[in-house]
């Protein structure tokens, strides 16, 4: 039921998308990304200090924290109903709509190409005897 849904989100969310505000918005979107993504790793390392995970296995965690398409699809989406529903200014929703799908653009694979490298080169599993 779950993977009906979230392409059915995705398509949505999409659909909905105006091919000339996400142009626009895209470079000043991805700087936003980046810094957002930045900010956020850092909470996750330092939120992994006091744990008995290794500094690998913490940018492990890092890493594996980058992508979250689901989550900007989400929110992007109530976000465009809740200002629609309100009859706002159009723009800002079409802006954060446009944004949260250049996050998962940009996020998404680069993010699993990054977990699935990560995992190889950072994590070493001990074989118990």
């Amino acid at each position: 039921m779950w993977i009906f849904s979230e392409l059915l989100l995705f398509v949505l969310v999409g659909a909905q998308v105006d091919i000339k505000v996400a142009l626009a918005a895209g470079l000043h979107g991805a700087l936003v990304l980046i810094i957002g993504l930045f900010v956020r790793s850092i909470g996750t390392f330092i939120a992994t200090l006091g744990s008995d995970f290794t500094f690998k296995e913490r940018l492990f965690i890092v890493i594996a924290y980058l992508p979250k398409a689901t989550v900007q699809a989400a929110l992007g989406g109530s976000t465009l109903l809740a200002l629609t529903a309100r009859g706002l200014n159009p723009e800002p929703r079409e802006i954060i709509l446009a944004v949260a799908v250049l996050s998962i653009l940009l996020t998404a694979p680069l993010g699993s190409w990054a977990i699935s490298w990560a995992g190889r080169k950072l994590l070493v599993q001990e074989v118990e005897e």
